[in-house]
């Protein structure tokens, strides 16, 4: 059996399982799913981040006046920037990269054949810099070549890499780089993102989104043992591990998701150190946002598509939990496609009592637990985010319309990008163009 009809099998059952639950039981037993799947996500996601933060974070130090980890043996930090069109951001990223006050680093910067003047930035900058060294690759490669190309010339075993417009906290290579030099059979660790577009409300919706949502989600995966992607705009990683799985792969849309795959298959362990604050630039239009959240669902399905024959077996079992979250959020994706289609076909057919769906939207009991359950997520993650990032209740304020966006967003790009993977398997290499950055940042 050849993986493109493989591929289809299982997209044909994801598809068919949602009516099949519903011919065998009620219309009912879908919308029950599709209102209470993402209740229980929250309940799990506010649980892991009490968890977490009770066991772990409450005990770390944090402040302006905290100094910076000791890391044993005074090593190496090599920081990996790949650049694509960065000319506009490449200095404030490289000036961020170097203020680090942990000061045994190189910064690599690569030039991944631009078509701007980040060529010119970035050789100006090794005149000022002398830890800068700069390659530059002749033409557009990729984000994955650039990645490889860079940790093949650093210097060090300990590599945290990160996006051509992303800011450094002072001290996030640091914490970063501690739990590789005290864990060593840890092969990356994922930092904590912060917002600096919030101009507009998509932004503002999205600075809720990363601490409310991405930062509890990260803590509970963690919990669980294996976390579904390091953050690819800061993350570090053990050189060694990365040579054990092949370094980054060329073929795949997303490859921060792609190598967090590759390194828990092998046992590698990923953390998450929310210290590790990195200031990004995030989309702040529907379009932009549509793009980006579309290629992030593309990527996780090339992912899961890519390992699917081999996840089963015992010895990845450590995986399954991470496994049977993807899986059940994808066939949420298509139930409540199916639920919905029903909903529309009954508007103008009369259809078996047990199949018919009367009302998709959730009654007023259902909409005032959700509406409890966001507020108890939103209070959770401001209460345990607050320590990095000042102001954030007045950003908080916006992610109100969290359930519009995040599960509406979620809904149909995950439809989308699942059925294309899942019927075109071809494989080419990943190349990236310029995002959208946003209108307005903050400092």
């Amino acid at each position: 059996m050849t993986d493109r009809i493989f591929a289809f099998l299982v997209l044909c059952i994801a598809l068919s399982l949602p009516l099949g639950v519903a011919s065998v039981f009620t219309g009912e037993v879908l919308l029950n799913f599709v209102f209470f799947w993402p209740l229980f996500m929250s309940g799990l996601w506010i649980t892991g981040g009490i968890y977490f933060w009770f066991y772990r974070e409450r005990h770390w130090a944090w402040g302006e006046d905290v100094a910076p980890p000791e890391l044993l043996g005074n090593p190496l930090i090599s920081i990996l920037i790949p650049c694509f069109n960065e000319g506009v951001n490449a200095r404030e990223t490289i000036a961020a990269a170097m203020a680090q006050r942990y000061d045994n680093i190189e910064v690599i910067a690569i030039n991944d054949g631009s078509s701007d003047n980040t060529a010119e930035v970035l050789d100006q900058l090794a005149q000022e810099y002398p830890r800068l060294r700069v390659i530059h690759l002749a033409s557009n490669q990729g984000k994955a070549i650039a990645l490889n190309t860079g940790a093949m010339a650093a210097r060090s075993d300990l590599l945290v890499c990160i996006d051509g417009d992303a800011m450094l906290d002072r001290d996030a290579a640091a914490y970063m780089v501690l739990p590789l030099l005290e864990n060593p059979r840890v092969g990356a660790v994922t930092g904590n993102p912060r917002i600096r577009t919030r101009s507009t409300l998509v932004g503002r919706i999205q600075v809720g989104e990363f601490s409310s949502i991405i930062g509890l989600i990260k803590r509970t995966q963690r919990i669980y043992g294996q976390v579904f992607t390091v953050s690819g705009v800061v993350a570090a990683f053990r050189k060694r591990a990365l040579a054990e799985v092949g370094f980054w792969s060329n073929d795949m849309v997303t490859e921060d998701i792609d190598i967090s795959w590759k390194l828990q298959l092998q046992h590698w362990s990923i953390f998450f150190e929310p210290r590790a604050l990195c200031w990004i630039l995030m989309p702040e239009t529907l379009a932009g946002l549509w793009k980006q959240r579309l290629r992030w669902a593309q990527g996780g399905a090339e992912v899961f598509l890519k390992n699917i024959r081999n996840m089963w077996v015992w010895r990845n079992h450590r995986m399954w939990p991470l496994i049977a979250e993807f899986c059940l959020s994808t066939i949420w994706v298509f139930t409540y496609f199916v639920s919905l289609f029903i909903f529309i076909v009954g508007l103008f057919v009369s259809l078996p009592e047990n199949l018919a769906i009367p009302q998709i939207f959730p009654p007023a009991f259902t909409g005032l637990l959700i509406g409890i359950v966001c507020l108890g997520q939103f209070s959770v993650s401001l209460l345990i985010e607050r320590r990095y990032e000042k102001n954030l209740a007045n950003s908080l304020f916006w992610i109100i319309w969290f359930p519009v966006v995040y599960w509406m967003l979620s809904l149909f790009t995950t439809l989308i990008a699942f059925t294309k993977v899942m019927l075109n398997d071809r494989r080419k290499r990943a190349r990236w163009v310029s995002p959208d950055r946003g209108i307005g940042r903050i400092t």
